[in-house]
């Protein structure tokens, strides 16, 4: 059968019932270096194709018996990687220029010229190997953004497995809810490669990181001499993700303006570009996500209530990684393996001290923060194994606390310890959670926990979360 692992020479088979072609032909292409097979015979062409790894097929299709649509329809069908050129005699020309209109690479006539055939031949082996690269980088998308890259066996994230399962094959509007870092943007891919989409565009938006006066034109384009720098006209990502899948991240940041074009889009799919009046249609699925709560905005009236319902059609919850605790070892030996290949180390996995750090840990950056220490792990490791000095500065002040001090309703709490130290933990916990609810502005935090900001800066320092913005 046809696989992927593509020979220095495309191996080439023959199908002709003239004998004397077939024998030529191959002697020809075989001087040229190339490894050649014929058959007389359709059936056992096929039986071959089969059982063997062929790149390119030299083909008569008007044997008897042989219809030429579907003998090519079932060629790309069962071969997809499979470069066709027909053979063809002068009465034939107009049959196999219609072959190549139904999926035939070129067209060689009888009798064969060798000069001729060596150019056609080298043409679709370049054709070919096109086909095989791009087969290996759709299969590369596919562990990078496939669903099976989503790691968890948390009963939470089980229930995201099935509900991706469940939408991907709708066109219906999905809304990923959690905090940063918790995998939306892997989870919205994941989402597109098992859609009938998979093989149109995906694109992304960040609308938090675009200012308000770009995002518009960003999104629906803008015609020239719409604004000032407007030099020519240019299509947005909608347009671009006609047919695919458009994934807006942040939409909690989205201006009034904005918002009201955004409900339009996807209640019509139509918009105008900026400075136009010509209105455009797209097919584009439309994925969202939110790492703040949009019932809140809407009740403090930030957010509209009519786009709000219209999003909030079937939304998907990404726990944070300090709910799923039990997940962590998995995750991080994913990251583990991943990083591995990537940089041809030989690690046998972390040792008991690292992951119990892994685990104490708060991870206030989510999955996203895990990758990156485990990432770093792999870089500095010298050992066979990743141990806590390998870890991040602020990991591996956890590694000789106890887990309770992290996780509430342990018994290890009633153990005899002076009280700063029992209230070490949930001082940190009460900060780190201020500080979420305040987007890391330190000010704001200090506010709400009724202490100047130089008080918290030291307890900052002190619980290592000195990480956010410094207003």
């Amino acid at each position: 059968m046809h696989r992927a692992n593509t020979p220095t020479k495309p191996r080439l088979l023959i199908l002709d019932e003239d004998r004397i072609i077939v024998q030529s032909l191959s002697q020809f292409l075989r001087r040229e270096g190339y490894e050649v097979n014929g058959s007389g015979d359709t059936a056992d062409a096929m039986n071959l194709l089969d059982g063997q790894q062929y790149q390119l097929l030299l083909a008569d299709i008007n044997l008897p018996g042989l219809k030429p649509a579907e003998f090519l329809r079932e060629v790309k069908r069962r071969w997809p990687q499979l470069v066709v050129i027909v053979i063809t005699g002068y009465g034939s020309i107009e049959g196999a220029v219609e072959a190549t209109k139904m999926g035939a690479f070129d067209y060689l006539t009888k009798p064969i010229v060798d000069e001729e055939i060596r150019v056609v031949i080298e043409k679709a082996a370049r054709q070919q190997s096109l086909l095989y690269e791009n087969q290996t980088l759709k299969q590369q998308l596919n562990l990078r953004f496939g669903l099976e890259n989503v790691v968890g066996h948390d009963h939470q994230m089980l229930k995201v497995f099935e509900l991706v399962e469940a939408v991907a094959d709708s066109r219906t509007t999905v809304l990923m809810t959690g905090e940063s870092g918790t995998g939306k943007s892997l989870l919205a891919r994941a989402i597109h490669r098992r859609s009938p989409r998979r093989d149109k565009p995906f694109i992304e938006v960040s609308c938090g990181a675009l200012p308000e006066t770009l995002l518009e034109s960003e999104l629906f384009g803008h015609v020239k001499g719409a604004f000032t720098g407007a030099i020519a006209d240019k299509k947005g990502r909608f347009m671009a993700a006609d047919g695919g899948t458009i994934f807006l991240d942040e939409i909690n940041s989205a201006s009034p303006a904005f918002q009201v074009k955004l409900l339009r889009v996807l209640q019509e799919r139509a918009f105008e570009p900026v400075g136009s009046d010509d209105t455009k249609t797209v097919d584009t699925r439309v994925i969202l996500a939110t790492n703040v709560e949009l019932s809140q905005l809407v009740a403090e009236q930030k957010f509209r209530q009519d786009l709000y319902y219209r999003i909030n059609v079937l939304n998907v919850k990404l726990p944070g990684l300090r709910d799923r605790l039990g997940d962590i070892p998995l995750v991080a030996n994913h990251f583990l393996r991943r990083f591995m290949q990537d940089s041809t180390r030989e690690i046998l996995g972390f040792t008991d001290a690292a992951m119990a750090a892994l685990q104490r840990y708060n991870w206030p950056g989510n999955v996203r923060e895990l990758e990156n220490a485990v990432e770093r792990a792999v870089v500095l490791c010298r050992r066979p194994q990743i141990d806590v000095e390998d870890l991040p500065e602020t990991i591996r002040f956890y590694s000789s606390r106890p887990a309770a001090w992290l996780v509430e309703g342990s018994g290890e709490m009633d153990q005899a310890m002076p009280l700063e130290t029992a209230m070490e933990g949930p001082e940190r916990r009460i900060i780190e959670r201020a500080l979420n609810r305040n987007q890391w502005n330190r000010q704001a935090t200090a506010a709400e926990l009724e202490i100047n900001r130089t008080t918290l800066y030291k307890k900052m320092r002190k619980y290592l979360l000195d990480v956010g913005e410094t207003n």
